[in-house]
């Protein structure tokens, strides 16, 4: 049963097409990077474990920087694509970490002034749920929506008449008609 389990989440993404695959990818990674940012301040701030601020010339270098620099490699990679129709889990895995990084700082950006740990800091968490709440939510109902889409038949009133397709005027009427199309 194990061994079974251990095979599902590459069978159930090797369900997914590619645009899904990358879409979902970069969820995880978004998700997961803002949970294990948020858990590595918290250490740092109250001096558990191994984590440190990183400085540079006795400045700090906040973690949207990191961001920003993942954001700009992925989309630098990205725009270099040799399969455009390939989905890029690693890229995706950047992009997803890097923006995450990025929202974590999001008040900070914001303001132009360090609240990480005031009240107003929680603004950034409260995008970051927003963004993560949302994008799962599509994501988990997308395909629900796009067989909905795909399944509801369009009645031919629904259908508007392509350009060209006019059915010739009726006798006596000088104005050609666009509620059919022909053929």
């Amino acid at each position: 049963m194990l061994r079974e389990l251990k095979h599902r989440p590459k069978a159930a993404l090797n369900q997914l097409n590619g645009r899904q695959s990358t879409a979902l990818v970069t969820w995880t990674a978004f998700t997961a990077t803002f949970i294990g940012v948020r858990g590595v301040t918290y250490a740092i701030r109250d001096n558990v474990g191994p984590f440190r601020n990183v400085s540079l010339g006795g400045e700090h270098i906040h973690h949207y920087m990191w961001g920003i620099g993942m954001v700009a490699l992925a989309g630098g990679l990205a725009l270099q694509d040799r399969d455009v129709g390939e989905p890029h889990e690693a890229l995706a895995v950047v992009y997803g970490s890097g923006a995450a990084l990025i929202v974590d700082e999001f008040a900070l950006l914001l303001d132009l002034q360090d609240v990480y740990w005031a009240k107003q800091g929680r603004l950034s968490v409260d995008v970051a749920i927003g963004i993560i709440s949302i994008t799962g939510m599509y994501l988990a109902a997308r395909p629900f929506w796009h067989r909905l889409v795909k399944s509801t038949p369009r009645s031919d009133a629904e259908v508007p008449a392509q350009r060209g397709s006019e059915v010739p005027a009726q006798p006596g009427s000088a104005v050609p008609r666009t509620d059919t199309v022909a053929g």
